[in-house]
């Protein structure tokens, strides 16, 4: 599979203190090494702070991305338990990027709504610049890599709206992380869903509609995608109201388990 990085590695954002700015680091165990990069395409090739443990940081959403595209009934049993038709194209709508927190952070029930539910998804993280592109053009070249989402829905806003952007993004509507992991085959992950160590979601990315691969060309040829743009792939059937006090875990093979609680 072709990637920008030319190792394998899981690429965080962290930060040592309250007061200290964020930072990107590769992570290695429980081994952190801060990267001397500006920005997120660029730490692979970045110097390296001497190791850190983990646990002496605090760990941030790995992305800060221009847009978050995403893609509604991707799964064929999702798209039933709500009695939507498949869509023959992708479905995509935009989360606003002030939606986003990082693994340990907390998910906060508006008061506009009393049916806000879970998403597990699969996210893709742009290394590079993507227009137009061709059926020569590998789309898997495009990407940086992979990590965990919870699309948070207020399901009661999203069927009164019709259209999806107030139901998706209220802050704190979109964990992301724990980290990014470069080196991943996306076409068959399984994404699973939790709720109090409740398994409510479990689905693999081989049952997407529309693959990781067609994704990215697809949007590519509607919108320029650029570094550090995160694309969201889709959740299967299993979606559930959450309640305030409620532990909601993420978990995609290869990646890492994106726990957040809920307030």
């Amino acid at each position: 599979m072709s990637t920008k990085c030319e190792q394998r590695m899981r690429i965080c954002r962290f930060r040592r203190s309250e007061t200290s700015v964020a930072q990107f680091g590769i992570l290695d165990g429980n081994d952190l090494r801060g990267a001397h990069a500006g920005t997120l395409e660029s730490v692979s090739h970045s110097r390296l702070d001497q190791p850190i443990d983990v646990s002496a940081v605090k760990l941030l959403a790995p992305v800060t991305p221009s847009k978050i595209v995403c893609v509604g009934r991707n799964y064929r049993e999702h798209a039933a338990e709500l009695g939507n038709k498949m869509p023959t194209e992708p479905l995509l709508f935009l989360k606003a990027p002030s939606a986003i927190i990082g693994n340990g952070d907390s998910i906060q029930l508006p008061p506009e709504s009393t049916q806000v539910e879970h998403e597990g998804e699969l996210g893709v993280v742009i290394a590079k610049q993507a227009r137009k592109l061709s059926e020569d053009d590998d789309p898997l070249s495009y990407i940086l890599g992979y990590t965990c989402v919870n699309d948070v829905t207020a399901r009661d806003l999203q069927r009164q709206d019709v259209q999806f952007t107030r139901a998706k993004s209220f802050d704190t509507f979109c964990p992301v992380g724990p980290w990014i992991e470069t080196e991943l085959n996306p076409l068959n992950l399984i994404v699973k869903t939790r709720v109090n160590g409740i398994e409510k979601q479990s689905g693999r990315t081989a049952d997407m509609a529309f693959s990781v691969p067609f994704l990215i060309r697809y949007i590519a040829n509607i919108m320029t995608l650029f570094p550090g743009d995160l694309i969201v792939t889709g959740t299967p059937a299993g979606v559930s109201r959450l309640s305030a006090g409620d532990t909601v875990e993420v978990e995609i093979d290869g990646i890492g388990i994106l726990q957040n609680v809920v307030c």
